[in-house]
């Protein structure tokens, strides 16, 4: 795939970069391996392989879930920059 100045600056104004005129030409080309290799894909036959949502076979990771005993009031406020009556208090965001 040909990739232009033009499609360069387009993806640059997408991922909201600014990119001068000495730029264009050497990311022209990066831009193109990049592509070209990724092409090199389509070669493959993958006819006979199974989409996957990850390469490995994952169990589920997550702990069991129990119940257990509660942060204490006070050791959850130990920290906090500001409290007022047991709660953490925070700056207005709403007039």
């Amino acid at each position: 795939m040909a990739v232009t100045h033009d499609d360069v600056r387009h993806v640059a104004a997408l991922a909201r970069l600014e990119i001068s005129d000495e730029d264009l030409e050497p990311m022209r080309r990066e831009l193109s391996a990049i592509l070209e290799y990724v092409g090199k894909l389509d070669e493959l036959n993958t006819d006979d392989v199974p989409p996957t949502s990850h390469v490995l076979a994952l169990n589920n990771v997550f702990r069991s879930d129990t119940v257990e005993e509660s942060l204490p009031r006070d050791k959850a406020l130990q920290n906090a920059p500001s409290e007022a009556m047991g709660h953490f208090r925070v700056p207005k965001v709403i007039e």
